[in-house]
Formats: C-alpha cells, sequence, structure tokens
C-alpha cells in the first residue's frame, strides 16, 4: 500500500539541522507511528511521503516555511517577572504553556534570558527559522481503522 491520505504510516527517522546535529531521532524506540494528511508531521515532510511504501528510504530537506515557520522576531518580549507569579525559579530554557482567555492551552513559551525584575521570553518554535534535514525509512503502511480515523489518531 502506498502513503496517502487517512493511512496509518511508521517510520524511522534522524532529524538534523545544517550543521548536521541531531536535532531528534527514532533510533533505539519504536517507529513514529502517525494518521497520513491529518496534521500530525510537519507539511514539508508529509509531502514528500505521499505515495511511498513500505521499505522507501528517502532524504527529505524541509524549508522553514513548510517546517516550523519562520522565526518572528515579534515573538521575543521582555515581560515583567511577576507574570511568572508562583514560579520560584525562572531561568533561560524554560519553557511554559500559555492559557487562552477561555482558560483553554494557549501556546509554548522559552525563557531566553532573566535579568533583575524582567524575563525576555520566546514564542517562536524551538525550530522555527531552521532548515530540516531528514533521513526516513517507511517500516510500514496500512489502511487505518475505523477507529482511527473517527479519532484522528493511530492506536
Amino acid at each position: 500500500m502506498k502513503v496517502e491520505e487517512h493511512a496509518v504510516v511508521l517510520i524511522h527517522y534522524v532529524l538534523t539541522n545544517n550543521d548536521k546535529e541531531v536535532l531528534d531521532s527514532s533510533e533505539g524506540q519504536d517507529p513514529l507511528a502517525y494518521l497520513h494528511g491529518t496534521g500530525h508531521l510537519i507539511p514539508g515532510l508529509e509531502a514528500q511521503l505521499l505515495g511511498k511504501v513500505a521499505g522507501d528510504k528517502l532524504n527529505v530537506t524541509v524549508q522553514p516555511g513548510d517546517g516550523y515557520g519562520e522565526f518572528n522576531k515579534e515573538l521575543v518580549q521582555t515581560v515583567p517577572r511577576d507574570v511568572f507569579e508562583g514560579v520560584e525559579s525562572i531561568e533561560p530554557g524554560m519553557q511554559f504553556q500559555t492559557s487562552n482567555e477561555d482558560g483553554s492551552g494557549g501556546e509554548t513559551i522559552t525563557v531566553v534570558s532573566v535579568e533583575n525584575d524582567e524575563v525576555t521570553i520566546d514564542g517562536n518554535h524551538p525550530l522555527a527559522g531552521e532548515t530540516l534535514h531528514f533521513a526516513v525509512d517507511i517500516i510500514e503502511v496500512r489502511e487505518a481503522t475505523a477507529e482511527e480515523l473517527e479519532h484522528g489518531h493511530v492506536h
């Protein structure tokens, strides 16, 4: 079976940046299983897997616009320390989940720096602006079950 919309696809992958640093990998773990065409992979990778079959191996380069987006400097801002009410220690690299006005989950922000009573935060995805390089091995492609289609993810 070919990779197509709503197929269940299992892949092993190694993700590197332009400097060939490994950013993520499924090596030594179960393969990544996803439901194709439902937004569980970045668009640039998903598009390159379309039509492939189990056993295919490919190298895919994904530009920022088809990955985690361009880096948006407007998402980097400095806020007062008291915005983090109840958090005793704030250090660079820490991540926090914001919440929307209705209390639902918002965006993930990363602390860039802490100086006196000011905290610089970044709302960009950590890989925003990066060109991504994937080495992919397609392990399995199968039809999704009715339950997987209903729930929108692989069981």
